[in-house]
């Protein structure tokens, strides 16, 4: 098969263009690129989509990056595309952010396409990208360590970050967006042969045989030593990612399905996760959640080895409550009793759907209720003869039945107090201090000073509200009246945790 049919096949099977729209073609000068410009001017006509050529000069190699940009204008104007050349400072921009110079360069190169695909309402950008790329990107995200979210290497179809556009331009939603590779399966032997059959010039980046650059040295010196060992190495990395890539999808998609049951609560900078939940998931969708909750909060994965996931793997399994640890990419992971959260540094874990009291102290009326931080709690009373016949079994927490002339007249909801103690029922009378108790149920630390807690008439803690009674109220046969206490959160389909 020819290469410009294997590309439309390619083109097919991803459905990596959409007709009538607008098409960004990354073009740097070299053969990759060169030789997918030659291609898509071919094919593009015939599906309606324009092409705008796009070419960024990286403040790097001087004179030869000034040629880089002029021969690329001088052929889109000789083939009439429309072209745009943008320079960038990479240098500055890596010494900013302490990043490689090829990392610098990357993320100026992505942010320029994409803003130039936002500006003109394009349907996304093309870029030259082959199997021989492939196969060193694959390698590299092995050795720096990966799952298989890096093994699966590069795909013909995925997504860039959202760019800055200027005020007042807004560009169709989403469109933009879409990278798109046609080359990704065209190993660069044939791209130079191809090249070569339609006289096709391509400009030489001496950078490219920079043995200082990580990439470089995988090209010019790893492969090769493996190809050693295997000729077909390339070939062999680029069908392992290709596996790999079906394998990543369908754990995705479970992935998917399992995230509504365990996220508890967040935004977009920070995650709460049902502890418990978590694991009772296979150990892939553990994993995985913890890299898709680092990707959602900095819509990247890239610099995530399995070392760091690994790490927070561990300590969610083996750590106890109030362990913290740094992720990269400025994140950290918090470990509470029954849930976690990943966040910006310092991030906490919320309480907010715990019922927590705003002031120190509440009067209660009999019958009558008093509103918390959405919730709400409710007294009721009724003789002995009317209670449930399930009373004893009560398998809701956030309901008491107690003996209301035990309870006294006049209770009220409080805060706790240093040395607070209680009787907790089912232990004969033996007292624990509150704050024993606490650890015991593992109740969130943040969530203790504004427990509310039912203190009876006397004073002392009748219910520690939602986890335990205290025995010096319970109902017993000489009991007359009952005191039925529930704790409701407020608002429409709004359950207990």
């Amino acid at each position: 098969m020819d290469l410009l049919h294997q590309v439309q096949r390619t083109l097919r099977r991803y459905r990596l263009l959409s007709p009538d729209r607008a098409l960004v073609v990354g073009v740097s000068g070299g053969p990759d690129s060169l030789c997918l410009l030659h291609l898509l001017h071919r094919l593009a006509p015939a599906r309606g989509v324009p092409l705008h050529v796009g070419h960024l000069h990286h403040g790097l190699r001087g004179a030869e990056a000034d040629g880089d940009a002029a021969f690329v204008a001088a052929l889109a104007a000789d083939w009439g595309l429309p072209c745009t050349v943008e320079r960038a400072d990479v240098p500055a921009l890596a010494r900013q952010t302490g990043a490689s110079l090829e990392e610098a360069a990357r993320v100026a190169r992505y942010a320029f396409l994409g803003r130039l695909a936002a500006e003109i309402n394009a349907q996304g950008v093309a870029v030259g990208h082959n199997a021989d790329d492939q196969a060193e990107t694959v390698l590299m995200h092995f050795l720096r360590g990966s799952g298989l979210a890096g093994l699966r290497g590069m795909q013909p179809l995925s997504r860039m970050p959202r760019p800055q556009l200027p005020a007042g331009r807004q560009p169709l939603p989403g469109d933009h967006e879409r990278l798109i590779r046609p080359l990704l399966f065209v190993p660069r032997a044939e791209i130079l042969a191809y090249c070569a059959e339609h006289g096709l010039h391509a400009r030489y980046d001496q950078s490219n045989e920079d043995t200082t650059f990580f990439r470089n040295r995988l090209r010019h010196e790893l492969l090769p030593l493996l190809a050693q060992y295997n000729p077909q190495v390339r070939r062999i990395l680029g069908n392992t990612a290709a596996a790999l890539a079906d394998d990543h999808a369908l754990v995705r998609r479970d992935l998917l399905a399992a995230w509504p049951g365990i996220l508890l609560q967040g935004d977009d900078t920070y995650l709460v996760f049902d502890l418990a939940g978590w694991r009772a998931l296979p150990m892939a969708l553990q994993r995985g959640v913890l890299r898709e909750a680092i990707h959602r909060l900095r819509a990247s994965l890239r610099n995530v080895s399995y070392t760091h996931v690994d790490n927070a793997f561990n300590l969610l399994h083996e750590g106890a409550a109030g362990d913290r640890m740094t992720l990269p990419a400025g994140l950290e992971l918090a470990l509470g009793y029954d849930r976690f959260a990943v966040g910006a540094q310092g991030v906490a874990l919320p309480v907010n759907d715990l019922p927590q009291m705003g002031v120190e102290g509440l009067s209660l009326a009999v019958p009558g209720s008093v509103r918390l931080a959405g919730w709400q709690l409710a007294l009721t009373q009724l003789p002995r003869a009317e209670l449930p016949a399930d009373w004893q079994e009560n398998a809701d927490r956030w309901q008491v039945w107690l003996d209301a002339d035990l309870l006294g007249p006049t209770p009220a909801l409080r805060t706790r107090r240093p040395g607070d103690r209680f009787q907790p029922l089912g232990l004969a009378g033996r007292s624990k201090l509150l704050a024993e108790f606490f650890t015991g149920v593992k109740l969130p630390a943040p969530a203790r000073d504004r427990w509310p807690l039912l203190v009876a008439t006397a004073g002392d803690i009748a219910w520690v509200c939602g986890l335990h009674m205290d025995e010096r109220v319970k109902v017993t046969p000489a009991t007359a009246r009952v005191a039925h206490v529930t704790l409701r959160p407020l608002g429409p389909g709004a359950t207990p945790p």
